[in-house]
């Protein structure tokens, strides 16, 4: 974090030629609230972003271990100079830091931090007044990642349950099809919706399908403005995810390049009464165990009074990937992956009402990444040539911190062993959908499908590169998630119909009566 914020800081003094202090009051005033945790800085010229973060002991070398720098290593001798104690002259920044990290320590701080544990940890929304998993809040776990509540005040009214009495006097499922038609006085919600096989997307997912995304402007000082951070508040109460404009639930136009397509809004395309019926049940950091009991806290569906769903269970990289030095011995084996998939299926079993589906996802070839990045620059190398991909993912191995030490490595023979244990994994998902069978749902499975999202993009004129984030250098783009909806439908059509279920014939109906309605 030191490096990337004092890189920024380099970079915008050189491109608007002006001192240090110049560029932090211009990086502060462009960052909403005006936060101003750095100030008081001087920065020799020989002084790169790793010496200066070195120098404030933000980052520190550990007994027998690697000296980890993003940038070219400066001489020695003046890196073990500035690294001396008498030459801090950094320690408003240090103490800056020091005093944010700790600062759940106040009484007063302390239950709210802990609340902010609990509904990160469980991927509850940070305001549910009734408690029903469903929020009239946007970020916090709130609406940009399940369907939006329309009474927060009633636990019986939520997305995706079956309508109370056909929604005569009030929409049960926040679907917005409610109230009695005049001219023949039957409920609209049992015209249009009735037998019509309404179904919610439920994805259970890591950081791919939470939708990972840093904004490369947040560090490309040549696109720098107080524009490029409008949207960090939003990014930092939703993990740095956007599942608002994701592969299976996203729902919002995409404002971060690229077109929104989803599983979501396919189905609520195909079925208008669908609106709303969606739980992404994503998180960054996904621990190869059984997620039975994270789903006992999370999901939302109950049994005998909600619609059925369609359940994508998508880790499509967090059994292979850490960021150990050790990284093989770390994989989930295949024994251990048959073991937690069929127990969260069991899970699934008892919860899942009945007529519904459940998608394997399998692993993705992650071999994709260095081949298509190792020696393109970073958006942080872009304005001196200075920082590549395999610099930054040398980088991230060296503070054992990279998302993926299998993939993003330059040994050849690590990132085939890391591809071979993702098949392997993808195997046994595989043998599941053939061989297991539950009472609530069936089961089937699709391999992740990006070859034939590169093929799709290479058509429309586009480099691989493009479907892998920017600053991550890991995760898959907003153009790879749309692409991917499009091939995922066309395999569904063809090979499950029974999943998508039939197009409801009142849509244009539905939506005509919407419109005169004012839209609500």
């Amino acid at each position: 974090g030191c490096v990337l914020v004092v890189s920024v800081i380099e970079q915008l003094a050189q491109w608007h030629n002006s001192t240090v202090k110049a560029a932090v009051e211009r990086l502060c005033d462009y960052i909403p609230g005006k936060s101003q945790i750095i100030h008081h800085m001087s920065i020799d010229k020989e002084m790169n972003a790793d010496v200066v973060c070195h120098s404030l002991r933000l980052c520190k070398q550990d007994p027998g271990q690697p000296l980890c720098h993003l940038y070219s290593p400066p001489k020695v001798s003046y890196l073990c100079e500035l690294m001396h104690p008498s030459s801090f002259i950094f320690l408003p920044l240090q103490k800056s830091f020091m005093g944010f990290s700790s600062v759940c320590a106040f009484p007063l701080l302390a239950n709210l931090c802990e609340k902010i544990t609990y509904v990160l940890r469980n991927k509850l929304p940070f305001e549910d007044f009734d408690g029903d998993k469903f929020s009239t809040f946007p970020t916090l776990r709130g609406y940009h990642w399940r369907g939006r509540d329309c009474d927060d005040k009633n636990t019986t009214v939520y997305p995706g349950r079956r309508p109370d009495n056909w929604d005569a006097k009030g929409d049960s499922n926040c679907n917005g099809i409610w109230g009695v038609d005049p001219k023949d006085g039957i409920p609209y919600e049992e015209k249009f919706c009735k037998g019509a096989g309404s179904k919610g997307v439920v994805l259970l997912g890591d950081s791919a399908g939470a939708h990972f995304h840093i904004p490369p402007e947040w560090m490309t000082v040549t696109q720098m403005s107080a524009k490029s951070f409008a949207n960090l508040p939003v990014a930092f109460s939703d993990e740095l995810d956007w599942p608002q404009f994701s592969e299976f639930t996203g729902f919002l136009n995409s404002t971060i390049g690229g077109w929104t397509d989803s599983l979501y809004l396919r189905l609520r395309k195909r079925n208008r009464c669908n609106h709303r019926d969606l739980q992404n049940i994503s998180q960054n950091v996904y621990f190869a165990t059984n997620i039975a009991p994270y789903l006992s806290f999370s999901l939302a569906r109950n049994q005998l009074l909600d619609n059925p769903a369609i359940v994508i269970y998508a880790t499509i990289g967090n059994d292979v990937c850490n960021g150990e030095r050790d990284t093989l011995s770390h994989m989930t084996t295949p024994k251990e992956m048959l073991s937690n998939v069929v127990q969260a299926l069991r899970y699934l079993d008892s919860r899942l009402p009945n007529g519904s589906h459940v998608i394997l996802t399998g692993l993705v070839d992650g071999r994709f990444l260095w081949d298509n990045l190792h020696d393109r620059y970073h958006p942080l190398g872009q304005l001196n040539k200075d920082v590549t991909y395999s610099q930054l993912y040398s980088f991230l191995d060296c503070l054992q911190v990279s998302p993926c030490s299998g993939w993003l490595s330059p040994n050849e023979t690590l990132r085939n062993l890391t591809s071979e244990r993702a098949l392997q994994l993808s195997n046994v998902l595989k043998e599941i959908a053939r061989s297991e069978k539950f009472v609530n749902f069936d089961i089937f499975y699709m391999d992740f499908p990006l070859r034939q999202t590169a093929e799709e993009w290479h058509k429309m004129g586009g480099e691989p590169w493009q479907l892998i984030e920017p600053v991550d250098g890991f995760h898959p783009s907003q153009i790879a998630a749309a692409l991917g909806t499009g091939i995922t439908w066309q395999k569904a059509l063809h090979e499950w119909p029974q999943v998508l279920g039939k197009e409801n014939p009142f849509n244009d109906q539905i939506e005509a009566i919407f419109k005169d309605q004012g839209g609500h």
